[in-house]
């Protein structure tokens, strides 16, 4: 192909994207969410695709990754209504690219399956360039291929990467891990172990990585829970060998590592799958809000009734979790699932973003008090 019909192709293509914004203006939810009073929420943008991760750039807009048909894409509110009037695909031929990550405003890190990439970024623009590849060689493929990734107040770039199985003994180290790295791909460090596929990592205000994992399937409805961490350098927080409070498991269990292993910080409901997830830093919502965290609950596959399918919000105090509570609820109803949660992500404007790779939209929950 020409250089000439590519951009004619890649033209048509962000017409195509720019008519289903458009169609978003209008379009409605095919289901009721509830929310608390005072909150309310709105289609930012639809015909996304499959969206999973997100992130800012400098000039404001929305980056999500589109895993399923390797891109990123970037959404622009330009008349400022809550809404995406402008979407186009950003990067293309990735191989499942999934997690998002800004070192500064030029300097794009998207996460494939088996390494990560960066791209020179024009925010203005919203173009990239000069792809370079950082990591090389992460472990690939298996049952959780997405790859997290996320830079810390200390400029060292932390990747997730899951495990290639239900429950099993990896040959690699690095599976089931959070992985550190230098800005450069230098520097790799295993900084913690045993989380069987934590998808999200978020940093507190001071600077501590916490995680969500989900625990391994096949155990009952109820157990083992899904669990929000810490994740601290040096720790191994107990997967293949121990569940949820050191509880061995029954094909891997070793009773006295078990005991040495990290506790959970939180429990939640098993196969709720916990995906992305946010401390809340806007000034839109009520102070009360504010250093609380959201997760998105993408919801559940290995149980006899569904669960999960919801965004909820743990209760911070401290610096420690102290409850949880439902925030956005309305995807199940009843045993129809009509849209997954992914992704969590808060604005520049104080508002929460949610990602739904089921009905590939993007939501925006606002706060207005009456």
């Amino acid at each position: 192909m020409t250089r000439a019909a590519a951009n004619a192709v890649l033209a048509l293509g962000f017409t195509w994207l720019a008519l289903g914004a458009q169609r978003g203006h209008a379009a409605e939810m095919p289901g009721h969410i509830a929310l608390p009073p005072g909150f309310s929420i709105s289609i930012f943008a639809s015909g996304v695709g499959p969206a999973r991760f997100m992130a800012w750039s400098a000039a404001g807009d929305l980056l999500v990754s589109v895993t399923r048909r390797g891109q990123v894409v970037a959404l622009r509110d330009t008349a400022q209504a809550g809404r995406a009037d402008r979407i186009w695909v950003v990067a293309d031929g990735l191989d499942l690219p999934h997690g998002l990550a800004f070192r500064d405003p030029q300097t794009l890190y998207v996460a494939e399956t088996g390494r990560v990439v960066r791209f020179r970024y024009a925010a203005e623009r919203g173009q990239v360039s000069n792809r370079e590849v950082v990591v090389p060689d992460l472990p690939s493929g298996g049952g959780h291929f997405t790859r997290t990734i996320a830079f810390g107040p200390d400029g060292k770039l932390y990747v997730s990467i899951g495990s290639s199985c239900n429950v099993c003994i990896e040959r690699d180290p690095r599976r089931a891990a959070v992985v550190r790295y230098n800005a450069d791909g230098s520097g790799e460090h295993l900084f913690a172990r045993g989380l069987r596929n934590a998808v999200g990592i978020a940093f507190t205000d001071r600077g501590e990585p916490w995680g969500v994992v989900n625990g391994r399937d096949r155990l009952g409805d109820d157990f083992p829970p899904e669990i929000l961490v810490q994740i601290k350098d040096g720790m191994h927080y107990g997967w293949p060998h121990c569940n949820g409070r050191r509880i061995p498991d029954p094909e891997f269990g070793r009773p006295g590592f078990c005991e040495t292993v990290e506790l959970p910080d939180f429990e939640m409901q098993a196969h709720s799958a916990p995906l992305g997830l946010i401390f809340y830093h806007g000034q839109m919502f009520p102070a009360e809000y504010r250093g609380d965290l959201f997760i998105g609950f993408h919801g559940s596959w290995n149980r006899s009734t569904k669960t999960g399918y919801k965004v909820v919000r743990v209760r911070m105090r401290d610096g420690r979790p102290v409850g949880i509570e439902d925030f956005a609820t309305g995807w199940l109803a009843g045993d129809r699932v009509w849209g997954r949660p992914v992704d969590v992500s808060v604005g520049p404007d104080g508002a929460l973003y949610v990602s739904d790779d089921h009905a590939g939209l993007i939501y925006r929950i606002t706060y207005l008090p009456r």
